[in-house]
């Protein structure tokens, strides 16, 4: 499956599917197009640095949402891309790009939906006092951080944890489950049933 990753800014979520990807890990899934909504983002770097075609798309030079995504789609299209991951994009996709890729389109979240989604999972969750965090893999919807999940690792959180090492913690499980997630997608593995995913023998 081609694919093409959407990030935003360091890109470690991306290199660890290209990790996983040069492990043997991901045999079904081939990465052609990384897509950034920043210039200055270290993913597009990344993806320069192993041969992937790089390109930024900044909001301000469209007209609206509808146009800057139809940019984006074209570019997709030139490059027959047949599924999305999103690794630390931190735009929210409108409907032109959800309707192309229907149940085509993964993120990967920083805590334990439906909990603490949005932009600062990780924070939100220790001001919580919860015991317990995490990550979890999901298809994207039209809402934030609301659609099916796909998977989800725990993080036990500690009485001394800061934001910073709560969050480096979850992202080691972040590494982990998104190939992991990858994998059972480009290998057709998953079945989507009401907000349930089931994932096939």
């Amino acid at each position: 499956m081609r694919l093409a990753v959407f990030a935003s800014g360091r890109g470690s979520n991306f290199q660890s599917l290209l990790n996983a990807k040069q492990a043997g890990n991901l045999p079904k899934a081939e990465f052609v197009l990384l897509v950034s909504d920043n210039p200055q983002a270290r993913a597009l770097e990344i993806a320069r640095q192993n041969g992937i075609a790089a390109r930024h798309f900044v909001f301000r030079g469209y007209a609206d949402r509808a146009a800057y995504e139809r940019a984006i789609l074209e570019g997709l299209r030139e490059r027959e891309v047949e599924g999305i991951c999103l690794a630390g994009y931190m735009r929210l996709l409108g409907e032109t790009l959800l309707e192309a890729y229907r149940n085509r389109i993964l993120n990967i979240h920083p805590a334990l939906l439906p909990s603490f989604p949005g932009t600062h999972g990780q924070r939100d969750a220790l001001e919580y006092g919860v015991k317990v965090s995490g990550c979890t893999v999901h298809f994207v919807d039209a809402g934030v951080d609301t659609g099916p999940i796909i998977a989800q690792r725990a993080v036990e959180v500690r009485d001394d944890d800061t934001e910073e090492t709560l969050a480096a913690r979850i992202l080691e499980q972040e590494h982990q489950a998104y190939p992991e997630a990858v994998d059972l997608f480009t290998r057709g593995r998953l079945r989507i049933e009401g907000r349930r995913v089931r994932a096939l023998d």
